[in-house]
């Protein structure tokens, strides 16, 4: 963060102006990218985006997290309809239930094309100009585009660049992706498995493997997570993945901690992963059908030619930039997966969004206590806010205030009562410092308290906000009377 920017003098001169077309060309079409697009076509400013995908949405929207999404619900319908309906007096008397794996694919397929074709409309309504193609950084108000079609496109002149690029999956040498073979896939790959593995191994206990884990547990498929750490989602409140690895290992997850894997070898239809413990020995191998390998994300900048600029990144990859977005050259900014910070779609909107801002001369803003992060397994996991091993670490005095959906009466109407909200409240003034929640529906429930937490809401200030019952958000509603007094229910 804040580079020094008085090198980039040399990259302005007198005729400049006379050149610029473009108040600002977005190179990335992804959330971050195209929600700035259309944010600076909306304020008036003459805009550009670039995008090699050939569809707009980038990883999230073509094969992250609208696709893995679809597939969760899916496999979701299907596990219910095997588990839980006879709960609710639904029952098969006759003929077995079949599971098309081809027609669930066909699903997520008709979702992300009416996603991507939906942003193009959008760029179409606030004349946005879209280049098909990579885009590089030419100078400093100059991105040039390599395009897909192979047909020439000029060097496309501007005021201000925007670089919104995401992320790449990173690699595991001793487990080399193959997403063509089928065998050993990454996160994009483990989209489109077109049978149901007997066996799968997945390398990498975060958000990614635990997500599409589920979608083939359900599906029948015994799954090994394999996870290097002494626990899953290690940056989440220790309590709250406790207990997640609690509810996962009762749906049939096998966890294998502490382990690394150190080879691969795909041997006909199956693949042998050699493991041994994160501090060495005791070697091991093991037999799957396929392997997904889901052990991180690093930022996408090739090709970009930001040394050329002088634009500096940090030795994970992201580009350095001050706490306006701007890199080292002032009127080119950096966004999203590129740059420090969770990688989350919605994070890279919000940054999106406050760069075109500061661009216009308004004061473009990202409160990152407020960025909440979710897993949409079943039950949901959501969290915004300081975990209790922060607060610890930081010596912040604080209170917390839990809630089970077991006392929850619309939780247990639904058959659905596993997990809990926890709030955690400065000792001293109540204001809400964090908060998390296992349960169904987690992943909307948090949004009250990133909204909470956006506007320093204390506990008290939730828990007497009359919330409409039955319903799930009570169980917030009752945590955070627990914060600052006691929950009625519990």
């Amino acid at each position: 963060m804040g580079p020094s920017v008085s090198a980039s003098a040399r990259y302005y001169s007198r005729t400049a102006s006379r050149l610029e077309e473009f108040d600002v060309v977005v190179v990335g079409g992804g959330p971050g990218g195209y929600v700035s697009a259309i944010k600076a076509a909306q304020l008036g400013m003459k805009t550009a985006c670039v995008e090699s995908r050939g569809t707009l949405g980038g990883t999230c929207l073509n094969v992250g997290c609208i696709p893995s999404k679809a597939l969760l619900q899916s496999t979701h319908h299907y596990h219910d309809l095997m588990h839980h309906f006879g709960d609710h007096g639904i029952e098969i008397a006759e003929g077995a239930v079949n599971f098309s794996v081809d027609k669930m694919q066909e699903g997520k397929a008709k979702t992300v094309t009416g996603l991507t074709g939906g942003i193009e409309h959008l760029f179409k309504k606030y004349g946005v100009t879209y280049h098909k193609g990579k885009g590089s950084l030419a100078g400093p108000n100059s991105v040039a585009v390599a395009s897909n079609d192979g047909s020439d496109v000029a060097p496309l002149q501007t005021k201000n660049i925007l670089i919104a690029t995401g992320s790449e999956v990173t690699p595991l040498p001793p487990v080399p992706v193959d997403n063509a073979g089928g065998k050993i896939v990454d996160s994009t790959g483990a989209l489109d498995i077109s049978s149901i593995p007997k066996k799968m191994a997945v390398v990498g206990g975060g958000v990614i493997g635990l997500e599409m884990g589920s979608v083939w547990s359900r599906l029948g498929s015994e799954v090994h997570v394999i996870e290097f750490m002494d626990r899953i989602c290690p940056a989440m409140d220790k309590e709250l993945t406790k207990k997640f690895q609690t509810t996962l290992k009762k749906q049939g997850f096998k966890f294998k901690m502490k382990t690394k894997v150190t080879k691969s070898e795909v041997t006909g239809d199956s693949v042998t992963l050699t493991t041994e413990k994160s501090a060495g020995g005791g070697e091991k191998t093991e037999e799957y059908d396929v392997v997904l390998v889901a052990t991180g994300r690093r930022p996408y900048t090739d090709g970009l030619n930001l040394e050329a600029l002088g634009i500096q990144t940090d030795k994970l990859g992201r580009i350095n930039v001050d706490e306006h977005f701007r890199t080292a050259v002032p009127n080119i900014y950096a966004i999203g997966d590129c740059i420090d910070g969770p990688m989350l779609a919605h994070k890279a909107e919000e940054e999106g969004i406050a760069a075109i801002e500061t661009m216009k001369g308004f004061a473009g803003h990202v409160n990152y206590d407020a960025i909440p992060g979710v897993i949409y397994t079943y039950p949901e996991v959501a969290a915004v806010g300081k975990t209790e091993e922060e607060l610890k670490e930081a010596g912040v005095e604080y209170v917390v205030g839990t809630f089970p959906f077991a006392a929850n009466s619309r939780a247990r109407a639904n058959g659905s009562s596993d997990g809990f909200v926890k709030i955690l409240a400065d000792k001293t003034t109540d204001r809400i410092l964090g908060a998390h929640i296992m349960g169904p529906n987690a992943g909307e429930m948090i949004a009250e308290a990133v909204l909470g937490i956006e506007y320093g809401a204390s506990s008290e200030d939730v828990a007497r906000t009359c919330h409409a019952h039955p319903t799930l958000s009570e169980a917030f509603k009752e945590a955070c009377m627990s914060a600052y007094d006691k929950p009625i229910h519990f």
